[in-house]
């Protein structure tokens, strides 16, 4: 075990952040395999859940030593888009947003990051204001690393750098596919992929058959889409009625995935 502060003061014991990345990497990754083959989720997915897995332990010593963690509740602000960067956020539970808005306030949802990823590096990598924004959309826990000790490692270590930098590659790539997907697919289609993305994100301790529960406002899923909330509630129905999905108040889960990847036309 090993204690780092949390926001509110206290000492916060924690499994040692090594475990801790390698649990995340496992439990993000191990139900992936019901859809392998039918539907490329790496294309979709970023890649930052591995970036600290198996570093050295001076390195992640290095890291973790003025380390903070907060409990956040749904809805609360992590960033805010054009704020200047003071370190990056680790997702230890939880999901959380990124988003832009518009000068009419409405929000485009960019991408939902998941437990086990990071957030933040971007602007922090580029000496650059947050290009957009953060905040939880269910209970949280996020760690904080400081510019400063993340930037000291980065700078001893190779093989953190060359994972942040397959990570960034990466994720210019799943931008580039879903600019292509916004272009190129009906709101149905594009609706569909969203529902196969959130459902791996929700799963928890999978197992083959088991129901997956997607826990998302109607207005956080429409943003996501791009699209009217009416449209995202008018396609719901239409799911329902073709068997794919159920719901339950705003819950959604996804009865037949294969179904609905083929809606995805993927």
């Amino acid at each position: 075990m090993q204690n780092y502060r949390s926001h509110t003061g206290g000492a916060v014991n924690v499994i040692t952040l090594k475990r801790s990345f390698c649990h995340f990497y496992h439990l993000k990754f191990a139900g992936y395999m019901s859809i392998t083959g039918i539907f490329a989720i790496e294309k979709w997915d970023f890649a930052t859940s591995s970036v600290f897995t198996n570093l050295p332990e001076d390195e992640l010593k290095m890291l973790t030593i003025n380390m903070t963690e907060e409990l956040y509740p749904k809805g609360q602000i992590i960033f805010r888009e054009g704020a200047y960067p003071s370190g990056i956020f680790f997702i230890r539970e939880g999901k959380v947003k990124k988003y832009k808005v518009d000068k009419h306030g409405r929000e485009q949802i960019l991408y939902v990051a998941n437990t086990g990823e990071l957030i933040g590096y971007h602007a922090l990598l580029a000496d650059e204001r947050y290009p957009d924004a953060a905040a939880t959309i269910e209970n949280s826990k996020i760690a904080f690393i400081p510019k400063e000790d993340f930037l000291a490692v980065l700078d001893k270590s190779k093989q953190l750098s060359q994972r942040l930098l397959k990570a960034l590659s990466h994720e210019f790539s799943v931008f580039a596919n879903n600019i292509f997907l916004i272009g190129q697919k009906s709101v149905r289609e594009r609706f569909a992929i969203q529902l196969v993305l959130m459902r791996e994100k929700y799963k928890e301790n999978f197992v083959p058959g088991m129901a997956v529960e997607i826990n998302m406002s109607r207005e956080d899923l429409a943003s996501l889409v791009g699209t009217a909330r009416e449209n995202i509630v008018r396609i719901l129905k239409d799911f329902k009625d073709e068997g794919i999905l159920e719901t339950k108040g705003r819950k959604i889960i996804i009865k037949d995935v294969g179904k609905l990847i083929r809606v995805a036309n993927q």
